[in-house]
Formats: C-alpha cells, structure tokens, sequence
C-alpha cells in the first residue's frame, strides 16, 4: 500500500525509427534521465519499440510483437527495480497465433511485474489501420496499487470515452495514463489540425475534471512514413492535466523531451469531495449505457 501524498509524474516524448534496438535503448535512456529529474512513475508512448507501423496493413509487422511478460516486460522491469520507479510500457503483445493486442505494462518500483492493460478501442481509420492487428481488449479496466500511488492506464483511442476513463476512476485511480500516438494526416494538417489537437486535449482534460483526477498523456513526436506515401506528423504536445482540467505542462510540437511534473494526491480527494460527482451519479438511472443505441428503439 502506498503512502504518498506528492509524486513525480514523467512523461518520455520522442521519435520512433524502424530500428527496434535503438528504440528501446532510446527509451530505456530517456527513462534514466526522467528518474535523475525525480520522476518516479514514468510513462512511455503508445509501441516505441518500432515506428506506427498501422499505417499500413502488412502481415510483416506481426513480426514485432512478443509475449507479455516476456523479453521487453522483463528489460524494463530490471530498469524499474534498479531506479526504484514505476514504468508503464507501452507494448504489441502476442497472445497465440492470430491473437494480438495493442497493451501496457505497469511495472512496480521493486521491479515487480503488477498486470497489464489491453486496449479496449480499436480505431480503423485512414492511417490507423489497428483493426487489422489488434484484438480489443478483454481485461476490462482496471487500477493498481504501485509505491507511489494508485493509477489506472488506457490506450490512446480509449482517450476519446468517457466510460473508460469513468470506470477507470471507479477503481479508485488517483492518475489516469494515456500512453499515445496520435498525429496528424500532414494533407489536412492546414483545414483540420488545430481544432483536432484542441478536441484531443480538450476530451482529455474533460475526464479529469469529471472524474477528479490527474490526466497524463505522452505522444510520440516527429514524422513517420514507415512504407512511403505522406505519412504522419506525430503532434507531440504530450501534457499533464490536473482534476481541475488545468494544464500543468505541455510539451513542445516537434522536439523530443521529458516532461516531469509535480503531482499532488491529496488534491484529488480535495477535488472530489468539493466537486463530488461521483457522489452525485444517478446510477439508479443509467440503464442503457451500455446499448450500442438507443434511437431506434421506437422506429
């Protein structure tokens, strides 16, 4: 059980290449350098180890994935035991054959292997072609009990529900952790780009207002065209939200960093107690959320 009331929240921004070694030597570095910054629950984006390869459909890129737990859990796992700080990792996960899942890993301070989360949304979008790999998750949602707090993880995707981010909070998540990779088409970047970045950002700080809590979101950065065409301009901006929707720090559009924010828990039970919707929910009155429509029911 932990004890904190304050803690170090960091986020790892960067760019992605199709050298899967160098990425997760990259990454494991920038987590070294965000716990020497007194980061001690670190996030990583959504797959670092390769470039966003469902911009495309081709079998090849099964290749990538792994066991969970298996090799990349285990690296990073021995990183966290040997900085004392915890570490989701974002990972492809193999299941069995023709079994995949887009998941995080949530690594404990003493290296301890606590669970994982499965993507529950699954976009099929131009350029985001994740139905072709990814299997929606089964794990439901969930939060873990880690040394320096109580958090809860979803997927980029699942950003854009309220119901992941509510139920996520219903487990008692203190922080809410969107590990992602979202950017823009750079063909509608001049219409569509600023008011996509503004509804991504502004959904998001929505759930920590509704629900209370931190909202942590780290991006991927830079361009990717890993077979050809225009590709994607990953935006970046990864950012911290508090349970007020304030933004604490956001990152820049084009660089890689490391974000490192103060995060206090005490105001999270501040915050619903004196905005208490959870208290308020009408739970008595909700049947039908989870129907996939209701407007035809009386057609």
């Amino acid at each position: 059980m932990f004890h904190t009331k304050s803690v170090k929240v960091g986020l790892v921004q960067m760019h992605c290449s199709a050298d899967v070694q160098a990425n997760l030597l990259k990454a494991m570095e920038r987590t070294r350098q965000a716990a020497s910054q007194g980061a001690q629950i670190i996030c990583l984006q959504e797959l670092f180890t390769s470039v966003y390869f469902c911009q495309v459909e081709d079998h090849k890129y099964f290749a990538l994935a792994e066991e969970i737990p298996g090799p990349s859990t285990q690296l990073f796992a021995n990183l966290a035991k040997e900085l004392g700080v915890v570490i989701i990792a974002s990972l492809f996960e193999r299941r069995a054959a023709g079994l995949y899942h887009n998941t995080a890993v949530i690594l404990d301070a003493d290296g301890t292997y606590m669970g994982k989360y499965r993507k529950m949304h699954i976009p099929d979008d131009p350029l985001f072609y994740e139905k072709f790999y990814f299997t929606p998750g089964d794990l439901g949602f969930r939060a873990w009990n880690t040394r320096f707090g109580r958090i809860g993880v979803c997927i980029c995707w699942d950003q854009w529900y309220p119901e992941a981010a509510r139920l996520t909070a219903l487990h008692g998540a203190q922080i809410l952790f969107y590990p992602t990779a979202i950017g823009w088409h750079p063909s509608e970047k001049m219409q569509y780009g600023e008011r996509q970045h503004s509804a991504w950002e502004t959904v998001q700080r929505g759930h920590a207002i509704a629900n209370g809590c931190y909202v942590v979101a780290p991006n991927r950065v830079g361009h990717e065209a890993p077979d050809g065409g225009d590709g994607i301009e990953f935006w970046g901006q990864s950012f911290v939200a508090d349970p007020s929707g304030q933004i604490l720090r956001r990152g820049s559009v084009d660089q890689e960093e490391i974000i490192v924010v103060d995060v206090d828990l005490d105001s999270v039970d501040t915050q619903r107690t004196h905005w208490p919707f959870l208290r308020d929910r009408r739970i008595d009155a909700y049947q039908g959320i989870e129907q996939r429509y209701l407007g035809d029911q009386h057609v």
